[in-house]
């Protein structure tokens, strides 16, 4: 497989929510992966792990999770203002995943499969998503506030998904740094034992020396063993339940 790929802005759905979207040029069929943003919002380097995908034979979508209440504003200017509002409701998060993955499942090379990632507040919402949106596989990387209440002070509304966890539908991922607050190990233990109880598959490591934002290149948070590692673990996840 080569590693050509075409990459653009799209609008998805009959809202027309914007959205990035990069997808391999090469001929065959591909599964698809809705990247959500994390909470400092539609960026340069969530784009990057868009484009990362489609390199590696994925054609995957980032739908702006902010474009109704910022359309305009800059990535930062646009999460500033979210933030302050108390973040996006779940369900709508909820719905714009379901149009993203439809949006995948109707491109003409499409093979129907398709998985979900998402980093920080995206990874509480990957998970969310999973629990009301058909889809072959999840990915929660180090998810905030999937349990816990988001800190006093922060703005945030998040609230636990605990009573939803019944309800996945498909295998998850976590990948989690045993020095995070948000969420802090003993969080994450608890969300394990939760799935497992459940019944769910849940697949999970979590990586010493690392905390909040290990995969961020641009942050001094990055860990590049940490980030290593996972992403040839979310690769290898996303091969034997999306295939590539």
């Amino acid at each position: 497989m080569s590693d050509a790929i075409r990459a653009e802005t799209v609008y998805i759905g009959e809202e027309k929510i914007q959205a990035y979207q990069a997808r391999p040029l090469d001929p065959g069929s591909f599964p698809g992966v809705v990247v959500i943003h994390h909470l400092p919002g539609y960026d340069e380097a969530t784009k990057e792990m868009v484009r990362r995908f489609a390199v590696n034979g994925y054609s995957a979508i980032c739908p702006n999770l902010y474009w109704r209440q910022a359309p305009d504003a800059s990535p930062d200017d646009a999460s500033a203002f979210v933030r302050g509002q108390g973040g996006v409701a779940d369900e709508q998060i909820i719905a714009d995943v379901a149009t993203a993955a439809a949006a995948l499942r109707g491109l003409d090379n499409a093979s129907g499969k398709v998985g979900v990632i998402g980093h920080c507040s995206g990874g509480r919402q990957a998970l969310l998503v999973s629990t009301a949106v058909d889809l072959d596989a999840a990915v929660d990387c180090y998810g905030a506030f999937a349990l816990e209440a988001p800190p006093v002070g922060s703005g945030l509304k998040a609230v636990s998904i605990q009573d939803r966890l019944g309800d996945v539908r498909c295998p998850v991922l976590g990948l989690f740094g045993d020095e995070d607050k948000y969420p802090a190990p003993d969080e994450v233990a608890r969300l394990a034992g939760l799935l497992e109880g459940h019944g769910k598959s849940f697949e999970h490591h979590s990586y010493e020396g690392a905390g909040h934002a290990f995969f961020s290149v641009d942050r001094p948070s990055y860990r590049p063993l940490a980030a290593v590692d996972g992403w040839q673990r979310i690769f290898a996840f996303f091969g034997r339940h999306l295939g590539a």
